[in-house]
């Protein structure tokens, strides 16, 4: 059994894949817009080009997505998504090209249980963990 995070971004699921394609290698394995779906009274959007369903592969994971209802206001709380960085290089690349235009609860850093953690909101308003395994 595995257990994989859906995130509805709102209005933003397309460029959140390919920030997440540029920024941590993620593999975009599909991505179906709501103007591919058989029926469309299955469009709740506008814009039928918005993602109704996108799977991305970052590492070993995979993480789902879609542009729910469009409001334009993503709400990610109670959750961060961590990322276990293979080293201190590593922790330090991924922690800074994803906090660009997002925003840094607690910097990069040594502590009592890892040689590098770091908390950090990403432009897509998406909560993270950076950390690296002592």
């Amino acid at each position: 059994m595995r257990i994989e995070p859906y995130l509805f971004f709102e209005g933003c699921a397309e460029q959140a894949a390919h920030f997440y394609q540029a920024t941590l290698g993620a593999e975009i394995v599909a991505l179906l817009r709501y103007s591919e779906a058989p029926d469309p009274t299955m469009c709740p959007v506008d814009d039928p080009d918005k993602v109704m369903h996108m799977n991305l592969r970052i590492g070993d994971s995979v993480v789902m997505g879609s542009d729910g209802n469009c409001s334009g206001e993503a709400r990610f709380q109670g959750f961060a998504l961590t990322l276990n960085a293979k080293d201190v290089d590593e922790a330090q690349q991924l922690f800074g090209l994803l906090a660009e235009e997002g925003e840094v609860q607690m910097p990069l850093e040594k502590t009592f249980f890892s040689p590098a953690f770091g908390m950090l909101t990403d432009r897509f308003g998406v909560p993270w963990m950076i950390h690296v395994e002592s």
